[in-house]
């Protein structure tokens, strides 16, 4: 190959290499976009008034509106369907998420409650902690989310008091009673139950997408950068 066409093979390669770096670049900010479209949403929805028990929506389709709004609710735990969520760590230390269905007032349908965080005897694996649960009504408030935390998890669906994910569909099915297609994350204005409810707060991770695009758009000034200097400044500094 001449030198003049190994010119144009390193300019090609330069031409593409910077633009596939800074499409990179901006399709990490238009995802950034979406994002900050999407946390607005989501706290304008934090920010109407709660739910109340009537309300909340049966059809999945329908529950999709709804999540992510506040709700106060008055009902009855299910205190007997009680799980409690493996693998869930809070605040460094090892324990369990506890779900408790809450037969709503004036409704035929309970819905799950994601009622906070109670730490596990490590002595004891097998053994749950005893809740403080009344029997009489009580008051929730929390938001609404979709499904309750999940992690990974390698075997079949377990089944008992201790399990690493749960479904509301499949957990209606088995109780034998209908669930709401949404969850209650309880918040920590809640009763004192002994329970934690440190939650992480949703985030749309906006920072995560900014910094992607901030280093394929440094990775596109790198090949403009180098190209320009073995290509056109290096050579003109070596002749005569």
């Amino acid at each position: 190959m001449t030198a003049a066409g190994r010119r144009w093979v390193v300019l090609l390669a330069a031409v593409l290499a910077v633009g596939l770096a800074a499409r990179l670049g901006f399709w990490q900010l238009d995802r950034a976009a979406q994002k900050r479209a999407w946390q607005a949403a989501l706290d304008q929805r934090g920010a109407l008034p709660p739910l109340a028990a009537a309300e909340l929506a049966v059809a999945p389709a329908q529950a999709e509106g709804q999540l992510h709004r506040r709700v106060l609710l008055r009902g009855r735990w299910l205190a007997d369907r009680t799980v409690f969520l493996d693998n869930r760590p809070m605040n460094g230390r090892v324990g369990f998420y506890v779900l408790t269905p809450l037969q709503l007032e004036n409704r035929a349908e309970a819905v799950l409650v994601q009622r906070g965080w109670v730490a596990r005897d490590e002595r004891q694996l097998a053994q749950v902690p005893a809740l403080r649960s009344s029997a009489d009504p009580v008051e929730v408030s929390g938001r609404l989310a979709a499904s309750p935390s999940r992690a990974f998890e390698l075997p079949a669906p377990a089944s008992g008091a201790i399990r690493q994910n749960l479904s509301s569909a499949a957990y209606a099915q088995e109780i034998g009673r209908p669930l709401l297609p949404l969850t209650v994350i309880q918040q920590a204005d809640a009763a004192d139950d002994g329970l934690l409810r440190d939650w992480p707060v949703p985030q749309a991770g906006l920072q995560k997408h900014y910094g992607y695009a901030f280093q394929w758009f440094a990775l596109a000034a790198l090949f403009l950068g180098l190209y320009v200097w073995f290509q056109l400044v290096r050579p003109r500094l070596r002749s005569p």
